[in-house]
């Protein structure tokens, strides 16, 4: 496994540049193989242009497609078809919401989107920091009508909670309706949802051990014959530290059930100041490992990203392929891009923002020129390095590509990195590049942003957007976006405990090739989202579909419905759909 050269993305001091070793290592790395080939490593200086002939990038039916590099890198490229236009619908909100606080909420942010009254409409619940949390209820009337909300219950379990980094929705007890994980300055809470929107503190009845860390990261797999999802908690900073915060990263930790309850949490040491961490099947071996991506702001220095085995538990090192680098790390997203069936990361940080390309027994970075690298402000006269937090892949014209967007913010005042610094719509073209289209989208706002969450809110299958900021309002963003293509949502259930399949991959068939998305529970920025998973189709008017379940049993494949959401339910190898 190769995860690459070590990573070091300084942001810009007095007379620094925000040029990194990562990036400086895509340039240089030989970007003429063949898909699934490693590259090269060679360091021979050679003239800008004139150092590779063409860029050869994994096309989505299964063919490389070879571009001159000049013209990748110079070239303007036109505008398409469907150009991403949104909406703004934060003035409808029934409550201007900010995420605000002190030294302790300089991150966090988090939103969790889910379904919590079985209406099909996603609902939000957004951190708020040293404000309370709040739950904002789906009341929009349709699909295309002007996105609404209303405050949901402000009594119970969500009544005040002050301290809230961010949340996760998933079904801890396997009752088949979505409960949260709340991550908290203090202790954490998993919260059992009920009817119509109604939470119930579950803690202690789960035998959840909520300490009392400062956690900022969480993600979840039910491993086989456990009857409750594991739990991984990441913590940033240890508060008890007498000689902090420098150097005083916490230790993140696992809850593995024992029946039906959780037993004593293990350690995962040492901890470097997690901000998001991911169980993924990144192999396809049907083992989920968990990736851990660290702050070295306050590790300073020998902390690293990590990566963690469950059977046995054990972290990777160098000796068995997982190479040391180190980063600003700040959030996870993971998604196939290239078309070969494995999902590749994007890792957010202060500088540079780094794509791993997935070539299965390990990660390479993706050549620079794949425009994902987003290192600086690309609206305004800062060149000071960016600092990204949640990043989310999501098909946003329905073209059948993944785009990505991606959250901006300076820490607080941070002097070394951009003050006003717009969040990222990087939208995929057909050759595999990420072009830039926030402004002209109109979601390419300068507040402090944190969390965010791409969902199909008004049920018009294109993704809207939700944006959360520190000590700035709240935002909702309207995909209102012209010719966009055809699409499916689809939420795979099978019997419990893991009722809505988590570590199962759905792959969607249409005359262009394969689509797949693996459903994970964790990554982002303190927040995440489940319900259906969105494919946009483009020009195609059918499509098959096919789910490989958590425990490896691959279901036939079946007539898909376009332009609709609905279940995939299993049956033995038989896929229903309703």
């Amino acid at each position: 496994m190769d995860e690459g050269r070590d990573v070091f993305s300084f942001p810009v001091g007095e007379g620094g540049s925000a040029r990194s070793a990562e990036t400086d290592g895509a340039r240089r790395k030989a970007c003429s193989a063949k898909p699934n080939e490693p590259r090269g490593t060679g360091r021979r200086r050679t003239p800008p242009l004139a150092r590779f002939a063409s860029l050869t990038l994994p096309y989505r039916e299964g063919r490389a497609l070879a571009l001159p590099l000049a013209i990748l890198l110079l070239a303007p490229l036109p505008a398409q078809a469907g150009e991403p236009v949104f909406v703004d619908r934060a003035g409808d909100l029934p409550v201007v919401h900010v995420y605000d606080g002190g030294w302790e909420h300089f991150v966090g942010g988090g939103v969790a989107v889910l379904d919590c009254n079985g209406d099909e409409k996603p609902d939000l619940y957004v951190a708020g920091g040293a404000n309370p949390a709040a739950l904002l209820v789906n009341v929009t009337e349709g699909p295309g009508a002007p996105i609404r909300f209303v405050e949901g219950a402000q009594d119970g379990a969500l009544g005040g909670d002050t301290g809230v980094t961010g949340a996760y929705p998933l079904d801890v007890d396997g009752d088949g309706v979505l409960d949260l994980a709340v991550m908290r300055v203090g202790a954490n809470r998993l919260l059992k949802g009920g009817p119509d929107c109604g939470f119930t503190d579950a803690t202690a009845q789960w035998g959840f051990d909520a300490g009392e860390r400062w956690s900022t990261a969480f993600s979840a797999t039910w491993e086989p014959g456990r009857a409750r999802p594991t739990l991984a908690i990441g913590n940033y900073v240890d508060r008890s530290d007498p000689n902090g915060p420098f150097e005083a990263c916490d230790v993140n930790e696992l809850h593995r059930p024992e029946g039906e309850l959780y037993g004593a949490p293990v350690l995962l040491e040492p901890g470097f100041c997690a901000l998001s961490i991911l169980f993924s099947d990144w192999s396809r071996n049907g083992r989920p490992e968990l990736r851990v991506s660290n702050d070295r702001h306050y590790y300073v220095r020998g902390g690293y990203e990590q990566m963690w085995r469950l059977d046995p538990l054990e972290e990777r090192v160098a000796a068995d392929g997982w190479p040391r680098i180190s980063l600003w790390g700040m959030g996870i997203a993971s998604r196939d891009v290239t078309g070969d069936g494995l999902s590749e990361v994007m890792l957010t940080s202060m500088g540079d923002q780094l794509m791993k390309l997935n070539r299965g027994d390990g990660y390479e970075n993706a050549p620079y020129s794949i425009g994902t690298y987003a290192q600086r402000p690309f609206l305004g006269d800062d060149g000071r390095p960016s600092t990204g937090w949640h990043a989310e892949f999501g098909d946003v014209d329905n073209d059948g590509r993944a785009d990505l967007f991606i959250a901006k913010g300076n820490v607080d005042q941070m002097p070394s990195n951009a003050m006003k610094d717009p969040n990222n719509l990087l939208m995929q073209t057909p050759e595999g590049i990420f072009v830039e289209r926030a402004a002209e989208a109109g979601v390419a706002t300068t507040d402090r942003a944190r969390g965010a969450a791409l969902a199909d809110l008004d049920g018009d299958g294109r993704l809207d957007l939700v944006v959360v900021n520190r000590r700035a309002p709240l935002e909702i963003w309207q995909n209102a976006t012209p010719e966009t293509g055809a699409w499916l949502a689809v939420t795979p259930r099978e019997a419990g405990p893991n009722v809505f399949a988590v570590g199962a991959f759905v792959e969607v068939r249409t005359a262009r090739g394969v689509q797949v998305q693996e459903i994970t529970v964790g990554g982002g920025h303190v927040g995440g989202r489940a319900g259906p998973l969105h494919f946009g189709l483009g020009p195609a008017e059918a499509a098959e579909l096919r789910v490989i379940w958590p425990d490896g049993t691959a279901s036939e494949w079946v007539e898909a419905p376009v332009a609709r959401r609905f279940e995939a339910i299993r049956d033995g190898e038989t896929l229903v759909l309703r």
